[in-house]
């Protein structure tokens, strides 16, 4: 057996999802990789001169690991074993929380950047911060409106539904 079975199995289950679980997965995966740019430009500052920065940090760091465990209990179907947990419900409101939280992260990192800053790397890198966590919040939503179609059915139609097996 080859050595990569496991990932190509992994791989497999991925394109089994419904279509809004692959929608899903593929937008929370953007909000990660975002997320990961927004606290590694501001860790790349001198952020603890400023507290607004704190925040920012706090905010992004913090969603982007939980971000990472539902992407990981996604990708291994923990979600079929934990089957009593309602997952569409708790990734809307994950997403929902996520969403407005980096709405304030958003607003209080480009609030604090000051184009007069004495050091030109921390305000390029505060800035770039911003942008992302503009682009971060956006990927939020977007993983937001993809939970609430799965949380309330939308993504089957009534064909895919109906089947019952008469075996």
């Amino acid at each position: 057996m080859p050595a990569y079975a496991g990932a190509e199995q992994l791989f497999q289950r991925a394109l089994l999802l419904p279509a809004s679980g692959r929608q899903l997965r593929g937008s929370q995966a953007k909000a990660e990789v975002l997320g990961l740019l927004v606290w590694a430009l501001i860790a790349d500052t001198t952020y603890h001169l400023h507290a607004a920065y704190g925040w920012v940090m706090f905010v992004s760091i913090f969603f982007w690991i939980v971000t990472i465990l539902f992407f990981v209990i996604y990708l291994l179907q923990l979600q079929l074993k934990f089957y009593m947990i309602p997952w569409p419900l708790v990734l809307m409101i994950f997403n929902a929380a996520a969403t407005i939280l980096y709405i304030t992260a958003f607003v209080t990192c480009a609030a604090a950047v000051q184009p007069t800053s004495w050091r030109q790397w921390d305000y390029n890198r505060r800035a770039a911060a911003s942008f992302f966590a503009c682009l971060t919040m956006i990927a939020y939503r977007v993983s937001t409106f993809f939970s609430f179609r799965a949380w309330k059915g939308l993504g089957s139609n009534a064909a895919t539904s109906q089947v019952t097996d008469h075996a």
